[in-house]
């Protein structure tokens, strides 16, 4: 990879976390902030730059590939949610959300492609 293109999806995906947190941080409606501090500024930068530099084929295949780390971000949300709840520690909270995260994602991948694998036989 070349270091403009390291610059670039540095630029571009920091831009876009720090977008989001200004947009949680400054909207009176809480849940809406949430829902930008959910954006997946990594998975945009991701795919904005597998299509600039490798075309639409390498960046399709980051894209079905991001399902699997959003759904896992979805139970990540929720384990935090509950942990916090349960606990009150959010340092706790998150690192149990990101093992769940990492954990649940894997494990969705794994079973997808187990089921791929039957169905093509």
């Amino acid at each position: 990879m070349k270091p403009q293109e390291l610059l670039l999806r540095f630029f571009l995906g920091g831009l876009a976390v720090v977008l989001s947190y200004v947009a949680s941080a400054l909207l009176p409606w809480k849940a809406l902030g949430g829902i930008f501090a959910a954006f997946p500024a990594v998975m945009i930068v991701a795919v904005l730059m597998m299509g600039i530099s490798q075309g639409s084929d390498k960046a399709a295949a980051i894209a079905r590939g991001s399902v699997y780390g959003m759904t896992g971000c979805a139970v990540c949300v929720v384990t935090v949610l509950y942990a916090l709840q349960l606990t009150g520690l959010w340092s706790l909270s998150l690192l149990l959300g990101l093992a769940v995260w990492f954990i649940s994602a894997m494990a969705i991948y794994k079973i997808r492609a187990r089921f791929q694998t039957r169905v093509h036989r």
